[in-house]
């Protein structure tokens, strides 16, 4: 993915990615809590990110919907904004990264043990012979 999302057609994205297909209407109904739009507000995103060809439509059920589907995985999205924000905030550090996140959202005990199992991983990954060392130190790709 080359182009980065405005951080409405994102939200619209994030919304299709945890809920699935929607309809416009159901879209809007959706983001309501925290960011309420016109109806022709979210039918201009969800156009927007058909023509980027981010999401794909087809005719609903019934009446004249259309429905409509990510055509990308959030990963992709997910790395590309986490590479973004590490370069323009935290200066490449992905340890200064996850303190800040930290520091804003504790971890639960069961994501610190999730993390040191990644941990784990990366160490073994590393040690490994013809380990390749990492471009910026904490920052997968």
């Amino acid at each position: 993915m080359a182009e980065q999302l405005p951080d409405a057609e994102l939200e619209v994205m994030a919304c299709l990615w945890r809920q699935g297909p929607l309809t416009a209407r159901q879209v809007r109904e959706k983001l309501q809590a925290h960011r309420p739009l016109a109806h022709a507000s979210v039918c201009t995103l969800l156009n927007r990110l058909e023509s980027k060809n981010f999401v794909g439509r087809e005719k609903g059920p019934v009446g004249k919907a259309f429905v409509y589907t990510a055509r990308v995985k959030p990963a992709q999205t997910y790395r590309q904004l986490l590479g973004s924000i590490l370069d323009r905030v935290f200066a490449g550090s992905g340890v200064a990264l996850v303190a800040s996140l930290f520091e804003t959202k504790a971890p639960t005990l069961a994501e610190i043990e999730e993390l040191e199992a990644l941990l784990k991983e990366l160490r073994a990954k590393k040690s490994e012979p013809g380990a390749k060392p990492s471009k910026r130190g904490g920052r997968r790709k």
